[in-house]
């Protein structure tokens, strides 16, 4: 039997949602916004963050600066060899990530892959005016089943949706969906960050396992592959961990996840009936230059040719100046990394005030000390780091 269907089965023949699925779709196209504390939020919907033009700029700096660190738009290596027919993007926001990873496909020869972009209301451009095959369907990502059919997609990407479904149940019926829809031997692909920050400690090794080209391009971005056993202590600079703490106490309120990073590989090694192959690739983003880290480059090269698995690096891992400072286009990754931390902490602001107790003017105060120590001051040099990772599986038959 084959074990792709068989999970489809089980899940497709339930309606349950069907018509109120079509009411909220209907209530969220006429009147999909609301305007509260001075920018844009989805009505009558648990998202913590603004939908506005600034937003949706930091969602896109995220998902540049993924596919910078990653070297590509799609982690698995199934997907990269066997280009997909017909991709699914699960939450797509503006469709940047489409817009991305059309552009890789078609830079290797295949200009007609198909995108789907799935999201409770309708922020996306018209993509199709970029030449790419392009369809937008609005639905409450809440709501099961998702309108589309079984064995439908050969990929299907989850990015950055930690904060809109909640654990348990409800992600576990998006996972149930994502299953139903995805072709056998299709790929799962799943992006996250990791909104409370840790500190990496000095000289971390390279986590055993991992291939010589991602070492390199870690080494070219001036970023660290980690793994659980990388050692972190907790943040060090006070506003940032004033930031975390806040964090914590309103993610756990409404059940979502302050590190989601650190769940992912668990949700899918829950399905172990539908989902194989599965791997990850975690990356700190340091937010500042950090003194130790000059100090051991050619460590690094080493412990990149002792560990890595398959071939060997090239002798020149790193691009460095002479006297080993971060290179412009590392400087500007860790910038774009910091700049996005500060944005994420802008516009979860009504949360984060409530929590800390501060009036407007107390939160003025120390938003601007954040501002002044972090950017002018470089107080992320002690290691705080921006954690993403992505984490892929094939769909797989019996």
């Amino acid at each position: 039997m084959d074990a792709c269907q068989g999970k489809t089965g089980s899940v497709s023949s339930s309606s349950s949602g069907s018509q109120s699925t079509k009411e909220d779709s209907t209530r969220y196209a006429n009147r999909p916004f609301e305007t509260r504390y001075g920018r844009r939020f989805l009505r009558d919907f648990p998202y913590p963050l603004p939908v506005d033009l600034a937003e949706l700029q930091r969602q896109n700096l995220r998902t540049l600066l993924g596919v910078t660190i990653f070297g590509k738009p799609i982690c698995s290596p199934l997907a990269a060899q066997l280009i997909p027919k017909k991709v699914l993007e699960i939450g797509c926001g503006s469709g940047y990530w489409s817009s991305l990873c059309h552009d890789y496909f078609a830079s290797r020869g295949h200009s007609d892959v198909s995108f789907v972009g799935l999201d409770v209301a309708p922020l996306a451009a018209d993509l199709q005016k970029q030449g790419i095959d392009w369809h937008f369907v609005q639905h409450d990502l809440r709501r099961v089943p998702f309108p589309f059919g079984d064995e439908e997609f050969d990929l299907i990407m989850l990015k950055d949706l930690s904060l809109t479904i909640a654990l348990g149940d409800p992600a576990q019926r998006v996972v149930d969906e994502v299953i139903r829809t995805l072709k056998c031997n299709g790929v799962l692909e799943i992006w996250e960050s990791d909104y409370v920050l840790r500190s990496l400690l000095p000289h971390p090794p390279f986590p055993p396992g991992k291939v010589a080209q991602d070492q390199e391009v870690a080494l070219a971005t001036g970023t660290f592959l980690i793994s659980t056993g990388t050692p972190f202590a907790p943040a060090q600079n006070v506003y940032i961990r004033d930031s975390n703490a806040w964090l914590q106490e309103a993610f756990h309120a409404r059940d979502l996840p302050p590190t989601p990073c650190s769940r992912v590989a668990q949700v899918l090694f829950q399905e172990p009936d539908s989902l194989g192959d599965i791997g990850f690739r975690r990356v700190a983003i340091p937010l500042a230059e950090m003194g130790w880290e000059h100090e051991a480059v050619d460590d690094r090269k080493h412990d990149s040719m002792n560990s890595q698995v398959g071939t060997t690096p090239h002798s020149n891992d790193r691009e460095h100046t002479s006297d080993n400072r971060l290179t412009k286009e590392q400087a500007a990754i860790r910038s774009i990394a910091l700049l996005t931390v500060l944005q994420t902490i802008e516009s979860l602001e009504p949360l984060l005030k409530e929590v800390s107790g501060k009036n407007a003017e107390e939160w003025s105060y120390w938003w601007a000390g954040m501002m002044t120590d972090l950017i002018q001051q470089k107080g992320a040099a002690s290691g705080e780091c921006l954690e993403v990772g992505a984490w892929w599986a094939r769909k797989i038959s019996s």
